[in-house]
């Protein structure tokens, strides 16, 4: 390694290089195979979306190979990994344009591409391009603006033309890495921290668990109309249904439903997806076929998280439960784990030891420490362009200074590398929690096509700027010496409104980061109804009474991991009858509706079908005892007493015959019978409901 350094000869350089390159391959199709089936997965998949991967990671390969190759030192011995200038150029030419090209064009094609849901690829073709022509009119549209000043400022040649195309892609690129940075330089560090304790991960995850459960079971649901539609579809033999037979028959394979599987809900007649058209059409199948592609991803998705969540959850109590007995046993790995997780190395009490005493502590040091790499990267920001001599990052990258200018070694590239992958990291953090983006995930081995496109595509998106907004906090002299000025910088630079641009949008990286250490998402949304889902709350907005509280969560991850929840006995009872084997006497059934309250036997989970989380809890959950003081303080204990007291209080007759004598109008609804229909529990038909149709009833 030392020679390789120290060597005047590029070889040397080059053969790293392209060790490095080979490194960095074999890591992208590890993460390719992590999300997706590498044999059943189609090529038009694999190969975009390998370099879509593999070049983002070219170029925070090649920027500090290019800082060190036009800033080398002097000093062979501490000489860092560089090129010679046209080997750089081509690299530079390789990895930027087709980025470019991959992210602005290919990859949201074969985006659409894959979700098009027709069979034929012409049809699918034509489908893409559709979907993408507003998208492409906006960015076009934008494009004549930037022209026109382009134009004015400069004049009609190659170079605006070229210029506006590299300065458009770069700001907007921009502004979707600043906003999604920010709010990652504070969410993995404070995850970091607040994971720390087992008893606190273990709450978090018992308080995201209900709202889990209930998205799970209602992509359950989707699905499961979508089927009944396709089997019904499947019926019809005659008519416009014969010129799609062999397509309905492919969607029938694809559904693979049993008839003796035991549906979870009772038939809904108001459901509008279940009514099939008269005439069968070609647009109307694409899109039943895109649903129910949309549904089945939405399911396993949802199930992945399940299974991870219930995972997760049984390591921390078993962690939790270690203490007395200093012996930490997991039990084992489940089916689809990886080697390494099956792999036991520790003992129970090493692997006590390791996981209630260092990963803690661990944990609080590498917060804390990736706290600091933030601040500075959120100070380097703030004076960039004030008072760049003050960039923290310059100086750690830097480390032999001649004059106003500095020389970049091997160990300012491992830093520079550093820096940027953290960066990247903190976007592309935010980019998976982001929950607004048409649900796409990323679910291991079962990945959509249109998700992995996507994903894909930001990745190839987010790079660039931000590598070569990692540039310039270095200083000016440095910067504009290398390879990658040259390719982007000075057409970012080519007009005033650019070069402002650059050194001064980046200072809105505190808008995300206070928006995200304050928790201003929450606020915005219990305020105004609305807001983006980008954070997660905190635990101080849990509610601690109802459903949704990490009560429920705990009671709910207990039955599924003793094995008594009803989704985990009807998909037992369904495999039987599939298969054919097991007793066909007793059916276990679901009532389709309960009357009793949310209270649910400890064998039996609660069925968020018949009863959504949304839904205020009954008074009879506080019959059940729970061991754990309240959480709650004096002034809320309070307000709970005085609501059950007036709850409990029976309406006055005096107060129930107010309105006997009085007869309402037709129009109110009122007949010579209203008084009649009166319940002893003081409601009467006179209720203001009424008046807007409806039998007294709100359905959400």
């Amino acid at each position: 390694m030392i020679q390789i350094l120290s060597s005047p000869s590029p070889v040397p350089s080059e053969i790293f290089a392209l060790i490095a390159l080979l490194v960095l391959s074999v890591i992208v199709l590890l993460i390719l195979r992590h999300y997706l089936p590498l044999r059943t997965t189609p090529a038009f998949l694999l190969v975009p979306v390998f370099f879509a991967l593999w070049l983002p990671a070219t170029i925070v390969l090649l920027v500090p190979i290019d800082l060190a190759s036009n800033a080398s030192t002097d000093d062979e011995a501490t000489r860092g990994i560089w090129l010679p200038p046209r080997a750089l150029l081509v690299s530079w030419r390789i990895s930027y344009w087709l980025t470019f090209v991959l992210t602005w064009f290919i990859l949201p094609i074969l985006a659409e591409y894959s979700d098009a849901g027709y069979r034929e690829p012409k049809d699918r073709i034509l489908y893409s391009l559709r979907q993408n022509a507003q998208y492409y009119a906006l960015v076009f549209g934008s494009a004549i603006l930037g022209l026109v000043y382009f134009f004015i400022s400069y004049g009609p040649s190659f170079v605006s033309l070229k210029g506006l195309i590299l300065a458009l892609a770069y700001c907007w690129g921009l502004v979707l890495a600043i906003y999604l940075m920010g709010h990652g330089l504070v969410a993995i560090p404070r995850n970091l921290i607040r994971n720390a304790s087992a008893s606190h991960r273990l709450r978090q995850l018992q308080s995201n668990a209900p709202k889990l459960y209930e998205k799970m079971e209602d992509a359950t649901l989707i699905l499961e109309d979508l089927e009944v539609q396709v089997i019904e579809l499947s019926k019809r033999k005659t008519g416009s249904a014969r010129e799609f037979q062999d397509w309905i028959e492919e969607l029938s394979d694809i559904c693979n439903i049993p008839e003796s599987r035991p549906r979870s809900v009772l038939p809904r007649p108001d459901n509008d997806s279940r009514i099939i058209p008269t005439v069968i059409t070609e647009k109307y199948l694409a899109d039943l076929t895109r649903q129910l592609t949309r549904a089945r991803h939405a399911k396993s998705r949802y199930l992945d998280e399940w299974d991870r969540l219930l995972r997760d959850a049984s390591k921390a109590q078993a962690t939790l439960d270690s203490t007395a007995s200093k012996r930490l046993e997991l039990g084992a790995s489940p089916p689809g784990s990886s080697f390494w997780e099956k792999m036991i190395v520790l003992t129970p009490y090493t692997r006590y030891l390791v996981h209630y005493r260092l990963v803690p502590y661990f944990r609080i040091f590498l917060g804390c420490f990736l706290a600091l790499a933030s601040a500075c990267i959120i100070w380097s920001e703030l004076v960039k362009a004030a008072l760049p001599s003050l960039s923290v990052i310059r100086f750690t990258v830097v480390h032999h200074w001649t004059g106003d200018s500095g020389r970049i070694g091997f160990a300012g590239q491992l830093v520079a590398a550093l820096w940027i992958m953290y960066m990247c990291a903190a976007a592309l953090h935010s980019v998976t929690e982001v929950k607004v983006w048409r649900g796409r995930a990323l679910v291991r081995r079962n990945t959509a096509h249109e998700s992995a496109f996507w994903y894909a595509g930001q990745v190839a998106k987010l790079s660039v700027p931000l590598s070569y907004n990692f540039v310039t906090f270095l200083s000016r002299e440095i910067y504009e010496e290398t390879t990658f000025y040259g390719i982007l910088g000075k057409y970012v630079d080519l007009t005033p409104l650019g070069k402002w641009f650059d050194y001064l949008f980046p200072v809105l990286v505190l808008v995300p980061v206070c928006a995200t250490l304050f928790g201003l998402y929450g606020r915005v949304k219990r305020i105004f109804g609305f807001g983006v889902d980008i954070v997660d709350e905190d635990e101080e907005s849990q509610p601690s009474y109802g459903t949704g509280s990490w009560r429920e969560g705990r009671d709910l991850i207990e039955r599924e991991l003793n094995g008594t929840s009803i989704s985990r006995r009807l998909d037992e009872a369904a495999s039987r009858s599939a298969s054919g084997q097991g007793r066909t006497a007793p059916i276990l059934t679901v009532p389709a509706a309960r009357n009793e309250g949310h209270r649910t036997p400890f064998a039996t989970s609660p069925s968020y079908r018949d009863q959504p989380i949304g839904r205020p809890a009954q008074s009879s959950q506080s019959g059940i005892a729970d061991s754990e003081p309240e959480d709650d303080n004096f002034f809320t204990n309070l307000s709970h007493r005085f609501k059950n007291t007036f709850d409990t209080i029976d309406t006055p007759k005096w107060f129930q015959e107010i309105g006997d004598g009085f007869k309402k109008p037709k129009w109110m609804g009122g007949n010579d019978e209203a008084g009649e229909s009166s319940n002893g529990a003081g409601r009467t038909d006179s209720d203001i409901r009424r008046w807007f149709g409806g039998d007294g009833r709100i359905r959400l």
